[in-house]
């Protein structure tokens, strides 16, 4: 992961991955919002980070294991819309898509994501795909 610190961050960000996402998942700091939590999920999914993956699942929902799918390519973000999820809310909610190729095809999965806040720190929390 190293080699990937000075590149441009997966979330869609101007920002490098070493300033952006990368102190998230490294432990360094906690995101700040829903938004900037799912950004941070989407960017561990591109980068392979199922810890980071697995350590921001709210424990009420997340699995025994998460594993990463090394056949998918993450290739972009579009955050749609963003409900609630500031630094005074304790839920909120975020839709976006997220785009990737698999077995040489391009797709997409269009979701609205539910987060909630413990012990100040953001957490996802389910999804909705049937958008």
């Amino acid at each position: 992961m190293d080699e990937l610190l000075g590149s441009s961050c997966p979330c869609g960000s101007d920002e490098s991955y070493r300033v952006c996402c990368g102190p998230f998942h490294r432990g360094e700091s906690q995101a700040r919002s829903a938004e900037e939590l799912m950004r941070s999920r989407y960017s561990a999914f591109a980068h392979g980070d199922a810890d980071y993956l697995f350590r921001t699942w709210h424990p009420r929902t997340r699995p025994d294991d998460v594993t990463i799918d090394p056949r998918i390519t993450w290739t972009g973000l579009e955050v749609i819309d963003s409900v609630a999820g500031g630094p005074d809310d304790d839920r909120g909610e975020v839709e976006f898509k997220a785009f990737f190729e698999s077995a040489g095809r391009a797709d997409s999965l269009h979701e609205r994501s539910r987060f909630e806040r413990r012990a100040g720190r953001w957490f996802y929390l389910d999804a909705r795909e049937d958008l």
